[in-house]
């Protein structure tokens, strides 16, 4: 028999996590997921609805009524924390139109590199795995929302999943940060091979960084 939680804004909040993560979901998967009854929780969607937090789609699956897929509204994935925000954007067009946003891309370049040796500093020289727990448990508390995901198979393959960037408005007026950022994982992990495979850029639910070791290297080059 399913249990419903006592009703308190937490469970909002665990449905709004639940949709930055997945990226959209129906009621009854929410009220499976939370083990939330699916009257409670279709209150919860009609209260976060009219906050302009999350939005829905009908979709039509067989015969049946057409069933609500709800998502997350830019309102909605601002509700997470953002370290960086409004001052941010401002001050890089601020420098971009002094000096150009070539010469701002080379300073957030200068940024990122300094970051990854910060991060590699602090995760150490353990193993792969260990030092991608520990660099997502420090990413989680810069509030990018991080998880570690390790992928099935012969071969020794992770992907860092980030479903909430602290530095969206930024990406989406400087998209050079990706790319920044990418360089940054593989500066992290100079034994791995990396590479993006989601993008929220592009729409997707979350940002993606595939990380496999290399076989050919066994130790771990110094910090310069």
């Amino acid at each position: 028999m399913m249990t419903t939680k006592s009703q308190t804004p937490s469970t909002k909040e665990d449905i709004l996590r639940h949709l930055l993560k997945q990226g959209q979901a129906r009621a009854q998967d929410l009220a499976d997921v939370l083990s939330v009854s699916p009257q409670a929780i279709r209150r919860h969607l009609k209260d976060l609805e009219a906050e302009g937090l999350i939005e829905y789609e009908s979709v039509q699956e067989g015969m049946g009524r057409p069933q609500h897929v709800y998502r997350l509204t830019v309102a909605g994935r601002s509700h997470f924390p953002h370290r960086y925000d409004e001052f941010a954007l401002s001050l890089l067009d601020s420098i971009a139109e002094t000096v150009g946003r070539e010469t701002v891309g080379k300073v957030l370049g200068k940024q990122w590199q300094e970051k990854a040796l910060e991060y590699r500093r602090r995760i150490g020289v353990g193993s792969v795995r260990d030092r991608l727990s520990q660099l997502v448990e420090i990413r989680c508390g810069e509030g990018y929302m991080t998880e570690l995901i390790e992928l099935e198979g012969e071969v020794e393959q992770f992907v860092i999943a980030e479903y909430n960037c602290a530095i969206s408005n930024v990406a989406e007026s400087y998209p050079m940060v990706c790319g920044h950022e990418l360089l940054m994982f593989a500066t992290i992990f100079p034994d791995c091979q990396v590479d993006r495979t989601h993008w929220m850029i592009d729409g997707e639910n979350r940002c993606g960084y595939s990380v496999q070791p290399r076989t050919k290297i066994n130790s771990i080059p110094p910090l310069s």
